[in-house]
């Protein structure tokens, strides 16, 4: 009988692990996490897409600045003798920077200078929060087609036809209060999830492009609405302007503590907290970011493409229609008109960008619009900036957004995705590396180490298939792993 052993892939394995067990090794089996370094902190913040957003909103304020002071007379004059006297030039920049962007934040924010009671104070704050209901949800819409790999623009259009349907309910139909409110929301969903399933539809059957079928929704939605206020079921009685009726009043939304603040608002957040049980715990969500990632891995799996942009059309349509209610049902006059939409639809783009399409941020980004929407008129009466410069302060942003790379340049951030191929790159050499390297190697490796090192439960096995295997005990001689020249010499 030969005294040589069968080397197999498990005694390697044990092997290896014997090793790794031994004495000044580390345990690579202890559940004790090391500390993170403060480098190793560092890095994960810089990685996070949440830095790149709020970088790119500092870059906006500065370039907004530059634009601000290049506007301003008094930093024009004093720029002409800048070197012989600095300190004029220097004043009349931060006067004018510092001016705007403090008329900016007491118009959105806190009303710092004439403030006498609390509701004065908190009275700009109040104005950010209205002014970000149609925002939020407009963004909810369009962040559920970017999620699904569509690039919904039509939100202009469906915001339309929800103010069209629900404007209707709200002067025609006489209901109890609260009943007629529910009605008017329902018809804005309605109205602009039909929009939307327009444009779902083409592209289930036909493939047809999103991009152009919105966008050309979104001019037969503002005409239509503009033949339907010359119709006299809509145009109201006596009145020589396109505008409708005013909605009953009990169809308009409840303002809390006598603020600017209405139950539009609480319905803003619902709608954002069923946006994210949508995408993140439902079925039907899953289903939608796997068309998302990869419609031919979604369509291998089973999942039936069609269907799932059929319904985040029709979602993100209602959604948008939801937001023409801030302005029918809380606004000034509650009347239909031709401007009704505003410019939120395409506004809701920028949040839904800044919000990287997720309920959380879409809301954060909301906020931040409508702060630059009601500090922007105060800027503008107190300073005389123009207004037009919140414009620019969004197209930076979204300019900004959209190259990711651009911002990281600027503020010398690190690369997530090369650091992640430099990661990948070094695993594959260490797995090359194990796969190549001879088993005799681990094997001596793991029979230089101490005997008590070894597992007591290696099971020796034998070349003859009629002997039993045999436990090595702790005072026996590992003499079962041997080199090939050992075996030869033994033999």
């Amino acid at each position: 009988m030969s005294d040589t052993t069968s080397i197999t892939p498990r005694r390697a394995k044990d092997a290896t692990s014997a090793a790794t067990s031994a004495p000044g090794s580390p345990d690579t089996n202890s559940d004790a996490k090391p500390p993170r370094s403060w480098k190793a902190t560092l890095a994960r913040i810089t990685n996070t897409t949440w830095l790149t957003s709020l970088l790119a909103v500092v870059v906006a304020l500065v370039v907004g600045a530059i634009l601000i002071a290049a506007a301003d007379s008094g930093v024009q004059a004093s720029a002409k003798y800048l070197f012989a006297r600095p300190g004029d030039f220097f004043g009349a920049l931060g006067h004018s920077v510092g001016g705007a962007y403090a008329s900016l934040f007491q118009g959105a924010v806190f009303n710092i200078s004439s403030s006498y009671t609390v509701a004065d104070f908190v009275h700009p704050l109040t104005n950010t929060v209205s002014y970000s209901v149609p925002l939020i949800f407009a963004g909810l819409a369009l962040g559920i087609g970017f999620r699904a790999g569509l690039f919904n623009i039509g939100a202009q259009g469906q915001i339309v036809m929800g103010a069209t349907l629900s404007a209707f309910v709200g002067f025609t139909w006489h209901l109890p209060p609260g009943l007629h409110l529910i009605a008017c929301l329902l018809a804005a969903f309605i109205g602009g999830a039909i929009w939307g399933f327009v444009p779902g539809i083409l592209k289930a059957l036909t493939g047809a492009n999103e991009v152009i079928v919105t966008i050309m929704l979104n001019s037969v939605a503002v005409y239509l609405l503009s033949y339907l206020l010359t119709l006299p079921a809509f145009r109201s009685p006596g009145s020589f302007m396109p505008i409708s009726p005013a909605v009953d009043a009990s169809a308009r939304f409840p303002h809390f503590f006598g603020s600017a603040i209405d139950l539009g608002f609480v319905l803003a957040l619902v709608a954002a907290f069923a946006v994210w049980w949508l995408m993140e715990r439902s079925t039907l969500g899953f289903r939608i970011r796997a068309v998302g990632e990869s419609n031919d891995a979604a369509r291998t799996a089973g999942m039936s493409v069609p269907a799932a942009y059929v319904w985040v059309m029709v979602i993100a349509g209602g959604l948008a229609g939801l937001a023409s209610t801030s302005q029918l049902l809380s606004g000034s006059s509650q009347q239909l008109n031709g401007d009704i939409a505003s410019t939120f639809g395409f506004d809701a783009i920028t949040v839904a960008l800044l919000g990287r399409s997720k309920p959380v941020g879409t809301v954060l980004a909301g906020l931040l619009f409508g702060g630059l929407r009601a500090g922007g008129y105060i800027m503008q009466s107190s300073t005389g900036t123009p207004i037009d410069i919140i414009l620019v302060l969004q197209s930076v942003i979204v300019l900004l957004i959209a190259a990711p790379p651009l911002v990281r340049a600027i503020f010398r951030l690190p690369d997530p995705d090369k650091r992640a191929k430099v990661k990948t790159s070094r695993r594959h050499e260490v797995a090359t590396v194990a796969a190549t390297q001879p088993i005799a190697t681990v094997e001596s490796t793991a029979a230089a180490q101490p005997v008590g090192a070894v597992a007591s439960e290696e099971v020796v096995e034998s070349d003859s298939p009629g002997e039993a295997p045999t436990d090595a005990g702790p005072g026996d001689t590992d003499d079962t792993v041997l080199a090939p020249s050992e075996t030869e010499a033994q033999s």
